[in-house]
């Protein structure tokens, strides 16, 4: 098995963290722009990424997280906040991030703007929020992904109280809503979970090759 495969086959939704385990900044830097580089709906990226370590915070996030404890024991928490509704500005701030950085002038890359903005603004603010909730996501996937590569400990969560998070956070006047979190870290000795063989579907029974 490869070197990729080894490290999926070695991560699991960690239950228990080690407290005293913090991540080096070298490589938590890295986790973070392996969240940068993810993939995204017309490289849009309709979510803002926080990265929380104040222990007075956490352990208000953790209580609207059904008491779990990777919110407070895991090195750093990731919260992942989409944006509840956007307008033409988040299609031409990325055009002009487009411009800059390709070296293209801005009114060639208009028609793609055009085309963007008909499929998107005149979507209902409901459907404009699942939207950017789902590529989300698509970053969880790579922090988890580049994590387990590192053999760093994750745990994506989705049992907390949106609502409550949104506040303590600040989030209702950003335009943010908390889609999803993961702690990052490392395992504890005591994490039983760890020892349990992965289950997933057979390949016979997931794939279908036409």
């Amino acid at each position: 098995m490869n070197k990729y495969l080894d490290s999926l086959n070695w991560r699991y939704a960690t239950k228990k963290f080690d407290s005293q385990k913090q991540i080096p900044e070298e490589e938590l830097n890295t986790l973070l722009e392996a969240i940068r580089l993810s993939p995204s709906s017309y490289g849009l990226q309709p979510y803002h990424i926080f990265i929380i370590q104040d222990m007075d915070l956490r352990e208000k996030l953790k209580a609207a997280s059904w008491g779990q404890s990777q919110i407070t024991d895991a090195s750093h928490l990731i919260v992942f906040a989409n944006n509840t509704s956007f307008d033409t500005d988040l299609i031409d701030n990325y055009l002009a991030n487009v411009s800059e950085t390709r070296d293209i002038e801005l009114n060639n890359l208009q028609p793609y703007g055009d085309f963007m903005k008909s499929k998107l603004i005149d979507l209902p603010d409901n459907i404009k929020e699942s939207w950017s909730a789902r590529q989300t996501y698509l970053a969880l996937g790579n922090l988890l992904s580049a994590a387990a590569d590192l053999k760093i400990d994750t745990c994506p969560m989705e049992g907390f109280e949106p609502e409550t998070y949104n506040e303590l956070l600040g989030l209702k006047d950003k335009g943010l809503n908390t889609s999803v979190v993961a702690a990052i870290g490392y395992r504890s000795e005591e994490d039983d979970t760890q020892h349990y063989k992965k289950v997933r579907q057979s390949k016979e029974l997931l794939f279908t090759h036409i």
